[in-house]
């Protein structure tokens, strides 16, 4: 493990979280109750102590022992919580005042920890398998084009979801407020709940209970709305079919193509005087050993539309934008 690791992912992390859990006792120890601010405190310290935790793990030489440690802390913390719940009341009241608030402070500050040790202890397991699983099978094949036997030009097949970007955008900000209008009313009925958990604790817990559901549902809703596509571009024209629909836009008619190849946000998009036309391939479910993306651009299809007047714009996200000259002054 390097030095710059080890700083950054592990001791800066153990650090702050002592830091904040002494202030936590301190603060304890000055007050006759626990108010908001001990509590983010606690929670916060509680959160970096198993985030330092679990990067040494990741991070030990030898991963059996790495993974060994992690179980058996993690399944000591677990038990630990059961026995404090059933049997820490009346211990703590048998305690000296600075044993009784050190006690509390850390008896608050295991819960994140133990939350963040067990959460990383189920990431190691999906990997485990992900990379069982990877072994069985080939990796996705990239993308790649391919002749046209009906035409002339290259031609692309792949599966997409018919759909605009602004209407795309609609539906992100539909869900977000619902979401978090949904968040709010939750905070606000499990107000007790929330004071004694900490901001960061209910977070996760509005992310777990209404962002996580509704993700998985607009990307389901999405999904079923796959279509078998393909895209050719000839000497003259853009061929573009969309399931059952087919389109055949010539380079003269043309105003605008966009053409991102990855993230899911990967699409092709073509405007003319008389059509819209917007295929996401990176929201849509690809076939079995393909990847979502869309190929690059052939050098061929720079060169013909530079011709018919296109300019060319490139964006740090990788998006090619084709305006035609008139339109893009």
């Amino acid at each position: 493990m390097t030095e710059t690791v080890s700083r950054v992912l592990i001791r800066i992390p153990l650090l702050i979280g002592v830091i904040l859990l002494s202030l936590a006792i301190v603060l304890t120890l000055a007050g006759d109750d626990l108010g908001l601010f001990s509590y983010l405190l606690m929670i916060l310290g509680g959160l970096s102590l198993g985030f330092a935790f679990v990067n040494t793990t990741l991070h030990m030489r030898s991963t059996v022992n790495g993974a060994a440690l992690h179980i058996a802390v993690a399944v000591v913390l677990a038990a630990t919580m059961i026995v404090v719940i059933e049997y820490g009341g009346e211990f703590m009241a048998d305690l000296a005042p600075p044993l009784r608030a050190t006690a509390l402070v850390l008896q608050i500050a295991v819960i994140p920890a133990a939350g963040w040790i067990w959460l990383g202890l189920l990431s190691r397991i999906s990997d485990l398998f992900r990379r069982r699983d990877a072994k069985k099978r080939p990796a996705p094949a990239p993308p790649e084009w391919e002749r046209d036997a009906s035409g002339d030009g290259s031609v692309f097949r792949f599966r997409g979801i018919e759909m605009r970007l602004r209407t795309l955008s609609w539906w992100i900000a539909g869900v977000t407020v619902v979401v978090g209008l949904g968040g709010t009313a939750l905070v606000i009925a499990l107000d007790e709940v929330v004071v004694h958990l900490g901001a960061r604790l209910a977070i996760l817990l509005v992310g777990v209970v209404l962002a996580l559901p509704a993700y998985l549902v607009i990307m389901n809703v999405l999904r079923r709305r796959t279509l078998e596509c393909t895209v050719a571009f000839g000497n003259d024209e853009i061929r573009l079919r969309i399931g059952d629909h087919h389109h055949r836009i010539a380079y003269r008619d043309l105003e605008r193509l966009t053409w991102r190849s990855h993230s899911e946000y990967a699409r092709i998009e073509v405007v003319t005087p008389g059509a819209d036309l917007s295929v996401f391939s990176g929201l849509a479910k690809p076939e079995r050993g393909r990847t979502a993306d869309l190929p690059s651009l052939p050098r061929r299809v720079y060169r013909r539309l530079e011709l018919e007047g296109f300019v060319v714009e490139h964006t740090r996200r990788g998006v090619v934008h084709f305006k035609h000259g008139k339109t893009a002054l």
